[in-house]
C-alpha cells in the first residue's frame, strides 16, 4: 500500500514536470519568435528608412539638377531674345537702308538675304519663347505644345499636331506643367536629332484622374533593348519621377517611336 502511494506521487510529480518543462519550453518558444518577429520588423523599418532617404537624396539631386537646366534655358533665352535678336534686327535695318541705296535692278537681289533675315529673327524669338519657363506659364501648356510644334513643322517636317481629347485640366501644380513640356521638348529634340521622321503628333486626353499624354513620330525608329540609354532617355524618367508619372518610351526599327507618360490629376 505504501508502495503504491509513493509510485503514484512519483507519477504525479513526474507529470507536473514534464508539463512545467513543456511549459517553459513553450514559453521560450515565443519569446524567441516574438524577438525574432520584432527583430524583422525593426531590421525592415531600417531598410525601409534608407530606401526612403535614398530615394529623397536622389529626388533632390533631380531637383536641384532640373532647376539649374531651368536656369540655364531661361538664361540663353534671354541671350537669343536680348542679344541675338537685337543684332539680327540690326542687320536686317541696316540691310533695308542699303537696299533702298541701290540701283533698281539690284534691288531683287536683296530679297533672299532680307527674307532670311526675318525668318532668323522668327525663329530666334520663338526658340527665345520656349526656352524661358516664365513665358510657357504665361502662354499655357497647352499653347507652347502648339507653339513647339508649329515651330518644328516650319523647320523641317510635314505635320506636326496637336491633338486634345476630354475637357481641359488645369495643373494644380503649375510647376509641372513646365517639367512635362520640358519632356516632350527632349522628345521632339530627338525626333529632330536622330529619328529622320517626317510626322509628329502629340495626344493629350484628359481623363478624370488623370493626364495622358502621347508622343508620336514616324521615323526610323531602334532597338528598344540594345540602344544606348543616353541622358535624354534618363533626363525623360527622372523628370517623369519628379511629379509621380509614369514614362514609357517604345520603338522598333523603322516603326517610329512613341511616348506614353501618365501623369495624376488628383
Amino acid at each position: 500500500m505504501v508502495q503504491t502511494t509513493e509510485r503514484l506521487a512519483s507519477t504525479a510529480a513526474e507529470r507536473y514536470l514534464l508539463v512545467y518543462m513543456i511549459a517553459v519550453l513553450v514559453i521560450v518558444t515565443i519569446l524567441v519568435i516574438v524577438f525574432f518577429v520584432v527583430f524583422q520588423k525593426r531590421k525592415n523599418k531600417l531598410l525601409l528608412d534608407q530606401i526612403k532617404q535614398q530615394q529623397a537624396f536622389e529626388e533632390e539631386i533631380t531637383q536641384a539638377q532640373t532647376e539649374t537646366q531651368e536656369q540655364t534655358l531661361k538664361n540663353i533665352g534671354w541671350e537669343l531674345h536680348d542679344n541675338i535678336g537685337q543684332l539680327l534686327s540690326f542687320a536686317n535695318m541696316q540691310l533695308s537702308i542699303l537696299k533702298m541705296q541701290v540701283e533698281e535692278d539690284v534691288k531683287g537681289k536683296f530679297k533672299d538675304t532680307s527674307d532670311a533675315l526675318k525668318e532668323s529673327l522668327s525663329e530666334v524669338r520663338a526658340l527665345s519663347k520656349t526656352l524661358n519657363n516664365e513665358v510657357v506659364l504665361n502662354i499655357g501648356f497647352e499653347k507652347s505644345i502648339t507653339n513647339e510644334l508649329n515651330r518644328l513643322k516650319k523647320m523641317k517636317f510635314t505635320s506636326a499636331e496637336l491633338e486634345i481629347i476630354g475637357d481641359t485640366v488645369e495643373f494644380s501644380n503649375r510647376k509641372h506643367e513646365i517639367i512635362i513640356f520640358r519632356i516632350l521638348q527632349e522628345f521632339l529634340s530627338n525626333s529632330v536629332k536622330y529619328s529622320q521622321a517626317k510626322n509628329l503628333n502629340i495626344t493629350l486626353n484628359y481623363q478624370p484622374k488623370q493626364l495622358t499624354i502621347t508622343a508620336k513620330d514616324d521615323g526610323k525608329g531602334f532597338d528598344i533593348n540594345t540602344v544606348e540609354k543616353g541622358s535624354g532617355l534618363i533626363n525623360m524618367k527622372s523628370r517623369a519621377g519628379l511629379i509621380n508619372a509614369t514614362l514609357d518610351l517604345t520603338s522598333k526599327p523603322n516603326a517610329g517611336v512613341e511616348l506614353i507618360l501618365n501623369y495624376p490629376l488628383t
